[in-house]
């Protein structure tokens, strides 16, 4: 999550990553596990896929057909070399598509998978808007950064006031999700480590390669900077956020 605007900069940055956000094949699998059972050939939308490691988890799990949405063409061909490496280029067709100018049929979505990419919308733009997607007992399911406590250690809370102000805790979520008729069915937190390994890791390698050509261009050195800052938050204060699965369900009979 970055204050600055410049995308350029932004998607330089996060290019060529494993992950643009926190989490692990491991979380991934272990929610899907978690989730009752789908009906046969379900309709499948990972919206936000970013570079799409939790959508090969999901086209591996489920043998399904994986719609992969992202609004950055790189991250798409990132995935798509990826499912061919694989073997799972017959279940994920990507679709380079605003997660707000989504062009499905009503009550046409078995399933909406988001890791991360709520935040873009705002959570309940995103609860309201996906919706009505969704068939009558069909899943929502995201991971969203989340306040763990309610008095979050002054250096977090100001670091996220700039970032990201509208960051809330589990049960503000939950309420949230309640208001816009959702049934919360689980929530899952992810490990700290998950941080580091999948994410924050390769996110410090990239941006040592990156440090040369942040020298001539202020955007990126901003983009750069921000990002320091946020894992330095985070290595202080991990025990106070974290993402956060959040495993919803549109009730069967829902009037939407």
């Amino acid at each position: 999550m970055s204050s600055v605007t410049d995308t350029d900069a932004i998607y330089t940055l996060f290019t060529d990553l494993p992950r643009q956000g926190p989490g692990s094949d491991a979380a991934t699998l272990d929610v899907i596990r978690r989730l009752p059972p789908l009906p046969d050939s379900p309709t499948v939308l990972d919206i936000g896929c970013g570079s799409g490691k939790q959508t090969l988890v999901l086209a591996r799990t489920l043998k399904v057909r994986i719609e992969a949405i992202d609004v950055h063409q790189p991250f798409l061909d990132q995935l798509q070399s990826a499912a061919i490496k694989e073997g799972l280029a017959p279940y994920i067709r990507t679709r380079q598509l605003s997660m707000e100018a989504l062009d499905y049929a009503p009550e046409s979505i078995d399933l909406i998978w988001s890791e991360g990419a709520v935040y873009i919308m705002g959570v309940s733009t995103a609860l309201r808007s996906w919706l009505p997607l969704l068939r009558p007992g069909g899943f929502f399911v995201f991971s969203e950064a989340t306040w763990l406590t309610e008095n979050p250690p002054p250096r977090a809370a100001a670091f996220f006031q700039k970032c990201y102000p509208q960051m809330e805790t589990v049960s503000g979520n939950l309420r949230r999700a309640k208001a816009e008729q959702y049934e919360v069915l689980e929530t899952y937190p992810l490990p700290a480590q998950t941080w580091w390994d999948g994410f924050y890791k390769p996110l410090q390698e990239r941006i040592e390669f990156l440090r040369p050509q942040a020298a001539a261009w202020p955007e990126l050195a901003g983009v750069i900077a921000e990002t320091e800052e946020e894992i330095s938050v985070f290595s202080q204060h991990s025990e106070s956020y974290g993402y956060v699965f959040y495993i919803l369900r549109r009730p069967a009979g829902s009037p939407r």
